[in-house]
């Protein structure tokens, strides 16, 4: 077996890395909330998404008895 362990930083670490370069090296003016939202936009999917299964679940209960 091997230990081997494929990582890495990834398409959003990528993004934010070259945004926060982009606006410390005044390239682009975009607001910080812009620039970090390679750090909050797959927070924001997820909990939609936990939302959306939450509520149909709830659905089902109530009325799949």
């Amino acid at each position: 077996m091997s230990n081997h362990s494929e990582g890495g930083i990834g398409i959003g670490g990528v993004l934010l890395i070259t945004f926060i370069i982009l606006k410390l090296c005044k390239v682009i003016d975009w607001s910080w909330w812009w620039v970090l939202s390679p750090l909050w936009i797959p927070l924001v999917v997820f909990v939609a998404a936990m939302i959306i299964v939450t509520i149909l679940v709830a659905i089902k209960e109530a009325f799949w008895r």
